[in-house]
């Protein structure tokens, strides 16, 4: 049933959007170099990786090393970056993801592979769920960059302190993913969004 209201709101959603996809697109091309979307690969269900879509809010050119975005001032972030970041905009294609079955509306957010290697056997349960746009921990962790930016080593706070602590919360909705907390976690994060 989840798996029918992913298909449902995904394509609604991207029909809903698709004149803010153009506007977005544009202004990206104009404003820097390279391509409208940023595609990288996460880890999905099953260990299995997959190419997750965003809109590209960072300079080409230094974008494709980053693991960890520090602060939202981060001199990488385009002026058109800045704007889609801040509204969570750059997320919206991952409607895509949603749509072709890769990713969930609900579910732990994917991470790379560099840190999915860090996961214990007890952690690792994460990978037997599809991915989500949004979580209990993508709620919590809403301002994590600027949380990162006040840090003097950033990677070992995250690896450290905030990846534990998201594992912890993704766990709440994969040990009952029912729809009741499905649309739960719609809504905290439709509120935390416009707040």
């Amino acid at each position: 049933m989840i798996r029918f209201f992913d298909i449902f709101f995904s394509l609604i959603g991207l029909i809903l959007v698709s004149p803010l996809f153009i506007i977005l697109s544009i202004w990206i091309k104009t404003d820097s170099m390279g391509p409208v979307f940023f595609i990288q690969e996460r880890v999905g269900r099953n260990d299995i990786n997959f190419s997750l879509y965003k809109f590209r809010s960072m300079d080409y050119k230094s974008q494709n090393n980053i693991q960890i975005t520090v602060g939202n001032r981060d001199p990488r972030i385009t002026r058109s970056g800045y704007f889609i970041r801040r509204y969570k905009l750059d997320e919206l294609p991952q409607l895509i993801n949603v749509l072709l079955g890769q990713m969930s509306l609900v579910g732990p957010r994917p991470e790379v592979r560099k840190y999915v290697n860090l996961y214990n056997e007890d952690q690792r349960v994460i990978l037997s769920v599809k991915p989500g746009i949004t979580d209990y921990a993508s709620i919590k962790f809403v301002n994590e960059n600027d949380l990162l930016a006040k840090s003097t080593d950033p990677e070992k706070i995250y690896i450290e302190e905030i990846l534990p602590h998201k594992i912890e919360l993704n766990m709440i909705f994969i040990n009952n993913p029912s729809l009741r907390q499905y649309f739960h976690i719609i809504l905290l994060t439709l509120k935390k969004l416009f707040n």
